[in-house]
Protein backbone atom coordinates (compact mmCIF):
# COMPACT_ATOMS: atom_id res chain seq x y z
CA UNK A 1 0.00 0.00 0.00
CA UNK A 2 1.58 3.07 -1.23
CA UNK A 3 0.76 5.60 1.63
CA UNK A 4 1.35 9.70 1.23
CA UNK A 5 3.36 11.25 3.83
CA UNK A 6 0.65 12.89 5.61
CA UNK A 7 -1.41 9.59 5.55
CA UNK A 8 2.39 7.87 7.08
CA UNK A 9 2.05 10.47 9.70
CA UNK A 10 -1.70 9.85 10.57
CA UNK A 11 -0.81 6.34 10.90
CA UNK A 12 2.00 6.67 12.96
CA UNK A 13 -0.32 8.78 14.97
CA UNK A 14 -3.30 6.69 15.85
CA UNK A 15 -2.10 3.04 15.59
CA UNK A 16 -0.54 3.10 18.75
CA UNK A 17 -3.44 4.64 20.41
CA UNK A 18 -6.44 2.23 19.16
CA UNK A 19 -4.94 -0.06 21.86
CA UNK A 20 -7.42 -0.61 24.57
CA UNK A 21 -10.01 1.78 23.23
CA UNK A 22 -11.08 -0.09 20.04
CA UNK A 23 -9.93 -3.41 18.10
CA UNK A 24 -9.50 -1.68 14.58
CA UNK A 25 -10.51 1.72 13.01
CA UNK A 26 -10.95 2.93 9.62
CA UNK A 27 -10.25 6.75 8.58
CA UNK A 28 -10.61 8.70 5.58
CA UNK A 29 -10.56 12.35 4.99
CA UNK A 30 -11.08 14.17 2.21
CA UNK A 31 -10.47 17.61 1.54
CA UNK A 32 -11.74 20.08 -1.61
CA UNK A 33 -13.65 17.02 -2.42
CA UNK A 34 -10.33 14.98 -2.85
CA UNK A 35 -9.66 12.03 -0.71
CA UNK A 36 -6.10 13.13 0.83
CA UNK A 37 -6.76 9.92 3.34
CA UNK A 38 -7.50 6.29 3.38
CA UNK A 39 -6.62 4.13 6.58
CA UNK A 40 -7.21 0.98 8.27
CA UNK A 41 -5.46 0.26 11.23
CA UNK A 42 -5.78 -3.14 13.00
CA UNK A 43 -9.12 -5.63 12.94
CA UNK A 44 -11.33 -3.74 10.17
CA UNK A 45 -14.37 -4.69 8.56
CA UNK A 46 -16.19 -3.99 5.32
CA UNK A 47 -19.01 -3.22 6.80
CA UNK A 48 -20.20 -1.25 10.03
CA UNK A 49 -23.43 -0.74 12.06
CA UNK A 50 -23.27 3.17 11.79
CA UNK A 51 -25.81 3.46 14.88
CA UNK A 52 -27.13 7.11 15.15
CA UNK A 53 -25.36 7.97 12.32
CA UNK A 54 -29.07 6.65 10.54
CA UNK A 55 -30.79 9.98 12.13
CA UNK A 56 -28.84 12.05 9.29
CA UNK A 57 -28.07 9.59 6.45
CA UNK A 58 -31.89 8.62 6.41
CA UNK A 59 -34.43 10.65 8.81
CA UNK A 60 -32.98 14.01 8.00
CA UNK A 61 -32.34 13.47 4.41
CA UNK A 62 -35.60 11.92 3.81
CA UNK A 63 -37.40 14.80 5.52
CA UNK A 64 -35.00 17.09 3.89
CA UNK A 65 -36.46 15.47 1.12
CA UNK A 66 -40.06 16.16 1.97
CA UNK A 67 -39.41 19.66 2.57
CA UNK A 68 -38.88 20.34 -0.63
CA UNK A 69 -41.82 18.93 -2.19
CA UNK A 70 -43.65 21.00 0.98
CA UNK A 71 -45.05 18.09 2.74
CA UNK A 72 -44.21 20.19 5.93
CA UNK A 73 -42.33 23.29 6.86
CA UNK A 74 -40.86 25.00 9.88
CA UNK A 75 -44.09 25.67 11.65
CA UNK A 76 -45.80 22.52 11.25
CA UNK A 77 -46.33 20.03 14.59
CA UNK A 78 -45.70 16.73 14.85
CA UNK A 79 -49.85 15.98 15.81
CA UNK A 80 -50.56 17.46 12.82
CA UNK A 81 -49.77 14.22 11.05
CA UNK A 82 -48.98 12.04 13.37
CA UNK A 83 -52.87 11.78 15.32
CA UNK A 84 -51.96 9.69 18.57
CA UNK A 85 -49.20 11.73 19.57
CA UNK A 86 -50.31 13.81 22.84
CA UNK A 87 -48.32 17.24 22.50
CA UNK A 88 -49.86 19.23 20.22
CA UNK A 89 -47.46 21.83 20.61
CA UNK A 90 -43.98 20.06 19.41
CA UNK A 91 -42.61 21.04 15.97
CA UNK A 92 -40.45 18.87 13.87
CA UNK A 93 -37.84 21.06 14.07
CA UNK A 94 -38.04 20.57 17.89
CA UNK A 95 -37.45 16.96 17.16
CA UNK A 96 -34.78 17.53 15.12
CA UNK A 97 -32.40 19.84 17.49
CA UNK A 98 -33.83 17.93 20.05
CA UNK A 99 -35.87 20.68 22.02
CA UNK A 100 -38.66 18.84 22.65
CA UNK A 101 -38.76 18.05 26.04
CA UNK A 102 -39.06 14.02 25.13
CA UNK A 103 -37.05 12.33 26.98
CA UNK A 104 -33.41 10.97 26.08
CA UNK A 105 -34.23 6.77 25.73
CA UNK A 106 -36.44 4.66 27.34
CA UNK A 107 -35.65 0.88 26.99
CA UNK A 108 -38.75 0.03 24.99
CA UNK A 109 -37.64 -3.65 24.12
CA UNK A 110 -37.95 -5.06 27.38
CA UNK A 111 -41.93 -4.53 26.73
CA UNK A 112 -41.83 -5.41 23.05
CA UNK A 113 -43.45 -8.54 22.16
CA UNK A 114 -40.96 -10.07 19.76
CA UNK A 115 -43.16 -12.53 18.25
CA UNK A 116 -45.38 -9.92 16.92
CA UNK A 117 -44.91 -8.61 13.28
CA UNK A 118 -43.51 -5.69 12.81
CA UNK A 119 -46.58 -3.02 12.49
CA UNK A 120 -48.03 -4.60 16.17
CA UNK A 121 -44.33 -3.83 17.43
CA UNK A 122 -45.00 -0.06 16.20
CA UNK A 123 -48.49 0.13 17.34
CA UNK A 124 -47.54 -1.00 21.37
CA UNK A 125 -44.43 1.94 20.64
CA UNK A 126 -47.18 4.20 20.26
CA UNK A 127 -48.88 3.54 22.89
CA UNK A 128 -45.76 3.40 25.66
CA UNK A 129 -44.28 6.88 23.69
CA UNK A 130 -47.80 8.64 24.33
CA UNK A 131 -47.51 7.99 28.16
CA UNK A 132 -44.03 9.27 28.54
CA UNK A 133 -43.78 12.48 30.15
CA UNK A 134 -42.77 15.75 28.45
CA UNK A 135 -40.14 17.63 30.23
CA UNK A 136 -38.96 21.36 28.77
CA UNK A 137 -35.43 22.12 29.70
CA UNK A 138 -33.71 25.20 28.89
CA UNK A 139 -30.79 23.35 27.06
CA UNK A 140 -31.40 20.41 24.09
CA UNK A 141 -31.58 16.84 24.93
CA UNK A 142 -30.19 14.52 22.82
CA UNK A 143 -33.18 12.40 22.03
CA UNK A 144 -33.55 8.37 20.45
CA UNK A 145 -37.69 8.97 21.23
CA UNK A 146 -37.75 12.23 19.19
CA UNK A 147 -36.39 10.51 16.24
CA UNK A 148 -38.68 7.83 17.02
CA UNK A 149 -41.21 9.87 16.83
CA UNK A 150 -40.06 11.35 13.55
CA UNK A 151 -40.04 7.69 12.12
CA UNK A 152 -43.92 8.17 12.79
CA UNK A 153 -44.18 11.51 10.70
CA UNK A 154 -42.19 10.12 7.81
CA UNK A 155 -44.78 7.33 7.47
CA UNK A 156 -47.59 9.50 7.46
CA UNK A 157 -46.11 12.55 5.09
CA UNK A 158 -45.03 9.56 2.61
CA UNK A 159 -48.17 7.53 3.27
CA UNK A 160 -45.71 4.56 3.63
CA UNK A 161 -44.01 1.97 5.92
CA UNK A 162 -40.63 3.32 7.30
CA UNK A 163 -38.59 0.54 5.41
CA UNK A 164 -40.46 1.96 2.08
CA UNK A 165 -39.64 5.12 3.14
CA UNK A 166 -36.10 3.92 3.37
CA UNK A 167 -36.30 2.47 -0.02
CA UNK A 168 -37.33 5.40 -1.79
CA UNK A 169 -34.94 7.96 0.14
CA UNK A 170 -32.55 5.14 -1.16
CA UNK A 171 -33.36 5.11 -4.76
CA UNK A 172 -33.38 8.74 -4.98
CA UNK A 173 -30.08 9.56 -3.68
CA UNK A 174 -28.05 6.37 -2.66
CA UNK A 175 -28.66 4.01 -5.42
CA UNK A 176 -25.49 2.62 -6.00
CA UNK A 177 -24.40 2.49 -1.99
CA UNK A 178 -24.60 -0.85 0.30
CA UNK A 179 -25.99 1.30 2.93
CA UNK A 180 -28.95 -0.65 4.15
CA UNK A 181 -31.20 -2.03 6.84
CA UNK A 182 -31.42 -5.19 7.90
CA UNK A 183 -34.95 -6.09 7.93
CA UNK A 184 -35.99 -8.59 10.58
CA UNK A 185 -32.41 -8.16 11.69
CA UNK A 186 -30.96 -10.50 8.91
CA UNK A 187 -27.59 -9.60 7.46
CA UNK A 188 -27.58 -8.57 3.98
CA UNK A 189 -24.02 -10.02 3.24
CA UNK A 190 -22.38 -13.12 4.78
CA UNK A 191 -22.03 -12.35 8.62
CA UNK A 192 -18.21 -12.38 8.85
CA UNK A 193 -18.04 -9.35 6.88
CA UNK A 194 -19.45 -6.96 9.45
CA UNK A 195 -18.25 -5.69 12.77
CA UNK A 196 -18.84 -7.32 15.79
CA UNK A 197 -20.12 -5.13 18.30
CA UNK A 198 -20.30 -6.35 21.37
CA UNK A 199 -20.99 -9.39 23.76
CA UNK A 200 -25.25 -8.86 24.59
CA UNK A 201 -26.55 -10.82 27.79
CA UNK A 202 -30.09 -10.26 27.08
CA UNK A 203 -29.50 -11.68 23.25
CA UNK A 204 -27.12 -14.35 24.28
CA UNK A 205 -24.31 -13.61 21.75
CA UNK A 206 -21.91 -11.36 20.47
CA UNK A 207 -23.67 -9.06 17.86
CA UNK A 208 -22.19 -9.17 14.25
CA UNK A 209 -24.39 -8.12 11.76
CA UNK A 210 -27.53 -7.39 13.55
CA UNK A 211 -28.05 -4.10 15.05
CA UNK A 212 -26.63 -3.00 18.11
CA UNK A 213 -29.14 -0.69 19.43
CA UNK A 214 -31.73 -2.77 21.53
CA UNK A 215 -34.53 -0.97 20.57
CA UNK A 216 -33.96 -1.01 16.97
CA UNK A 217 -33.21 -4.63 17.35
CA UNK A 218 -37.02 -5.39 19.30
CA UNK A 219 -38.60 -3.23 16.59
CA UNK A 220 -37.26 -5.97 13.72
CA UNK A 221 -33.88 -3.81 12.65
CA UNK A 222 -35.70 -0.87 10.97
CA UNK A 223 -35.77 2.47 13.05
CA UNK A 224 -35.61 5.95 12.02
CA UNK A 225 -32.78 6.58 14.90
CA UNK A 226 -30.72 3.37 14.28
CA UNK A 227 -30.31 0.35 11.91
CA UNK A 228 -28.22 1.23 9.06
CA UNK A 229 -25.07 -0.67 8.16
CA UNK A 230 -22.43 0.41 5.84
CA UNK A 231 -18.65 0.81 4.52
CA UNK A 232 -16.63 3.76 5.15
CA UNK A 233 -16.69 4.46 1.22
CA UNK A 234 -20.61 4.77 1.81
CA UNK A 235 -20.52 7.28 4.36
CA UNK A 236 -17.84 9.54 2.65
CA UNK A 237 -19.82 9.25 -0.70
CA UNK A 238 -23.08 10.15 2.06
CA UNK A 239 -20.80 13.43 3.01
CA UNK A 240 -19.32 14.48 -0.34
CA UNK A 241 -23.01 13.91 -1.54
CA UNK A 242 -24.15 16.48 1.64
CA UNK A 243 -21.17 18.62 0.39
CA UNK A 244 -22.03 18.96 -3.21
CA UNK A 245 -26.00 19.69 -1.73
CA UNK A 246 -25.06 22.67 -0.02
CA UNK A 247 -22.45 23.94 -2.34
CA UNK A 248 -25.23 23.63 -4.94
CA UNK A 249 -24.17 21.17 -7.55
CA UNK A 250 -25.84 18.23 -6.36
CA UNK A 251 -27.51 17.13 -9.40
CA UNK A 252 -30.90 15.12 -6.93
CA UNK A 253 -33.86 17.40 -6.10
CA UNK A 254 -32.13 19.53 -3.18
CA UNK A 255 -31.87 22.84 -3.36
CA UNK A 256 -28.92 24.37 -1.67
CA UNK A 257 -31.13 26.86 0.30
CA UNK A 258 -32.78 24.09 1.46
CA UNK A 259 -29.76 22.43 2.70
CA UNK A 260 -28.23 25.15 3.58
CA UNK A 261 -31.19 25.30 6.16
CA UNK A 262 -31.17 21.99 7.32
CA UNK A 263 -27.28 22.18 8.36
CA UNK A 264 -27.15 25.99 10.17
CA UNK A 265 -27.18 26.43 13.74
CA UNK A 266 -31.06 26.38 14.95
CA UNK A 267 -30.70 27.22 18.50
CA UNK A 268 -29.44 29.86 20.18
CA UNK A 269 -25.46 29.55 21.90
CA UNK A 270 -25.45 27.86 24.86
CA UNK A 271 -29.32 26.15 24.47
CA UNK A 272 -27.93 23.30 22.08
CA UNK A 273 -25.06 22.93 19.26
CA UNK A 274 -27.34 21.76 16.81
CA UNK A 275 -28.41 22.23 13.32
CA UNK A 276 -32.00 20.38 11.94
CA UNK A 277 -30.50 17.11 13.05
CA UNK A 278 -27.04 17.37 12.47
CA UNK A 279 -24.78 17.82 15.58
CA UNK A 280 -22.46 21.23 15.48
CA UNK A 281 -19.16 21.87 17.41
CA UNK A 282 -19.71 22.61 21.53
CA UNK A 283 -16.48 24.41 22.21
CA UNK A 284 -13.65 22.27 23.94
CA UNK A 285 -16.07 19.28 24.33
CA UNK A 286 -16.23 18.35 20.11
CA UNK A 287 -15.79 14.92 18.89
CA UNK A 288 -14.00 17.07 15.74
CA UNK A 289 -11.69 18.47 17.95
CA UNK A 290 -10.14 21.64 18.40
CA UNK A 291 -9.74 23.10 15.01
CA UNK A 292 -13.21 22.33 12.76
CA UNK A 293 -15.08 25.88 12.52
CA UNK A 294 -18.66 27.00 14.44
CA UNK A 295 -19.96 26.30 11.26
CA UNK A 296 -19.10 22.15 10.98
CA UNK A 297 -21.78 19.40 11.12
CA UNK A 298 -21.95 15.95 11.96
CA UNK A 299 -22.80 12.97 13.59
CA UNK A 300 -21.54 10.29 15.92
CA UNK A 301 -22.66 6.78 16.47
CA UNK A 302 -22.67 4.55 19.76
CA UNK A 303 -20.70 1.66 17.89
CA UNK A 304 -18.08 3.86 17.54
CA UNK A 305 -19.00 5.98 14.70
CA UNK A 306 -18.37 9.58 13.29
CA UNK A 307 -19.02 12.11 10.44
CA UNK A 308 -17.79 15.86 10.55
CA UNK A 309 -17.73 18.17 7.58
CA UNK A 310 -16.52 21.67 7.87
CA UNK A 311 -17.23 23.99 4.99
CA UNK A 312 -14.94 26.31 6.17
CA UNK A 313 -11.85 24.03 5.51
CA UNK A 314 -13.76 22.13 3.17
CA UNK A 315 -12.73 19.09 5.08
CA UNK A 316 -14.58 16.31 5.56
CA UNK A 317 -13.29 13.45 8.43
CA UNK A 318 -14.81 9.66 8.77
CA UNK A 319 -14.47 7.63 11.34
CA UNK A 320 -15.59 3.86 11.82
CA UNK A 321 -14.75 1.86 14.79
CA UNK A 322 -16.33 -0.90 16.75
CA UNK A 323 -15.78 0.45 20.25
CA UNK A 324 -18.54 -1.14 22.17
CA UNK A 325 -16.18 -4.53 21.66
CA UNK A 326 -14.52 -3.55 24.48
CA UNK A 327 -17.85 -2.93 26.19
CA UNK A 328 -20.68 -0.59 26.03
CA UNK A 329 -19.09 1.66 29.21
CA UNK A 330 -15.57 1.89 27.54
CA UNK A 331 -14.48 5.68 27.97
CA UNK A 332 -11.39 5.24 26.26
CA UNK A 333 -11.96 5.82 22.91
CA UNK A 334 -13.74 9.09 23.88
CA UNK A 335 -10.66 10.81 23.60
CA UNK A 336 -9.30 9.21 20.29
CA UNK A 337 -11.76 10.75 17.96
CA UNK A 338 -11.25 14.63 18.62
CA UNK A 339 -7.49 13.73 18.78
CA UNK A 340 -7.53 11.87 15.05
CA UNK A 341 -9.27 15.35 14.01
CA UNK A 342 -6.81 17.17 15.23
CA UNK A 343 -3.75 15.37 14.17
CA UNK A 344 -5.55 15.78 10.34
CA UNK A 345 -6.05 19.68 10.80
CA UNK A 346 -2.29 19.51 12.10
CA UNK A 347 -0.47 17.43 9.20
CA UNK A 348 -2.48 19.75 6.70
CA UNK A 349 -0.93 22.69 7.98
CA UNK A 350 3.11 21.26 8.09
CA UNK A 351 2.29 20.09 4.30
Amino acid sequence: MNLSSFERKLLAQIEPQIVGRTPGIQVQVHQTGRKIADLSVGDTYPYYDLASQTKIIFTVQALMWAFEEGKWDLETRISQKVSWFPYPEIKVIECLNHSSGLQWWAPFYEKIDLSQPRSQKWDHLKKMIAELPLEKKEKAVYSDIGFLVLGYFLEQIFDLPLMDVWAKTKEQFYPRLSLDFHMDNQPKQPQRFYAPTERNDWRGKTLQGEVHDDNAWALGGVASHAGLFGSIDDVSWYGLFLRSQLKGISKTLIRQKTAQLFTARSLPLGKGDWALGYMMPTPGASTSGTYFSPYSIGHTGFTGTSFWYDPAQDLMVVILANRVLFGRDNQEFSSLRPSIHNWVVEGLRRA
